[in-house]
């Protein structure tokens, strides 16, 4: 029982270091626990964790840019995202989740030449466009445990940027993964056990997380831009090789 409810050191230090990470660049948080829950706690229990997690560490990312949220672009993306969502954590049993890592892990190696060439043809995805990639990765995001870096180019496409790029991404991502939690409850995946680890874990990224900001209104837009091609390049590297674990 203590296992349970207690995490381990390790895990907590990862956590904050995550927090910090994700909240300079919008996402990586959930990439850099996942193996570590993993490996404590097995596949079953590490999906509804992490996804508490991220929950918490998306909320610290609204508060904390509350104010460079763009509610109209988070409405859009989260309307069609929340029923996709549903839609796919009730056909991930009837899934091979290997197949769908493999894609998301090429899909963000590719993203990062395609949103070069986006940048230099001055091209920005419009409402419209943000409502279809909504029901694409909400429907996503319910087959696997994290697509937070998939929403980074589309959100940049659409011209947002530090600050109002992570809040408004944030605050999207929440109001899904809050869908998708419902839905796990909904399948009996979520117990008390992953609730307790989730919240407890999630405490540390928020530390984490509210030591970021400074960070994000310091550093030059470039920098933005090359740190989370990076992460990007690591996530899709990573993600391709728990497929192929």
């Amino acid at each position: 029982m203590t296992e349970l409810l207690f995490p381990s050191p390790l895990i907590c230090a990862v956590g904050l270091l995550a927090g910090v990470l994700g909240g300079v660049i919008g996402f990586g948080t959930t990439i850099l626990l996942m193996p570590l829950l993993v490996h404590f706690y097995g596949p079953t229990l590490a999906v509804p964790i992490i996804a508490l997690v991220a929950a918490v560490a998306n909320f610290t990312r609204v508060v904390l840019w509350l104010r460079a949220i763009d509610w109209r672009v988070c409405a859009v993306y989260s309307a069609t995202a929340v029923p996709c969502v549903v839609l796919g954590a009730n056909t991930l049993v009837r899934i091979n989740p290997r197949l769908i890592e493999l894609m998301l892990g090429g899909f963000l190696l590719l993203m990062i030449p395609v949103r070069r060439w986006l940048r230099r043809q001055t091209f920005q995805l419009s409402l419209g466009h943000m409502a279809v990639v909504g029901a694409v990765i909400g429907y996503l995001t319910g087959l696997v445990a994290t697509t937070g870096a998939i929403n980074t180019p589309f959100f940049l496409a659409y011209g947002l940027t530090k600050g109002a790029y992570i809040g408004t991404e944030a605050a999207s991502s929440l109001v899904v993964l809050l869908a998708k939690g419902a839905a796990f409850h909904q399948l009996g995946v979520i117990d008390p056990a992953a609730i307790a680890q989730g919240l407890m874990i999630g405490a540390f990224v928020l530390v984490g997380a509210t030591l970021s900001k400074r960070l994000v209104l310091q550093l030059p837009e470039r920098y933005f831009i090359w740190l989370m091609e990076g992460v990007m390049m690591v996530s899709g590297v990573s993600i391709l090789g728990m497929a192929w674990g």
